[in-house]
């Protein structure tokens, strides 16, 4: 008896890591997707149980492990059973920056020009 095998773009989408099938199967066409690391470039690659996947996801670096294939796309409790992360979300990101939230753009409001001015000693 063969292992069960399912396609990838479609895991991806079941475990819901992917809004649509097609953004699963656009991250597969670009070579983006790691398994066992080896790349992959097919959306129509068979995973398996125990695969270990390596693939980006916004700014992070998901590894996750293939711990069901599942049968359709079902709520995100039910998709969370169909993998394993191994590592946590929260562990890509370094420290964060020294001297608290750090503001995009904009003038400095009259709080930031002040603790400038304490850094710098002028005040």
């Amino acid at each position: 008896m063969s292992e069960p095998d399912l396609r990838l773009d479609k895991w991806l989408w079941y475990a819901r890591f992917f809004k649509s099938r097609s953004a699963a199967t656009r991250l597969c066409a670009a070579g983006r997707l790691r398994i066992g690391g080896a790349v992959i470039n097919k959306a129509h690659y068979k995973i398996k149980l125990g695969d270990v996947l390596t693939f980006p996801q916004g700014r992070l670096i998901r590894v996750v492990k293939v711990l069901a294939l599942g049968l359709r796309r079902g709520p995100a409790p039910e998709a969370r059973l169909l993998y394993e992360d191994l590592k946590p979300p929260g562990s890509a990101s370094g420290p964060p920056p020294a001297g608290g939230q750090l503001r995009s753009g904009g003038r400095p409001t009259k709080r930031d020009r002040r603790a400038l001015q304490r850094l710098k000693g002028q005040n």
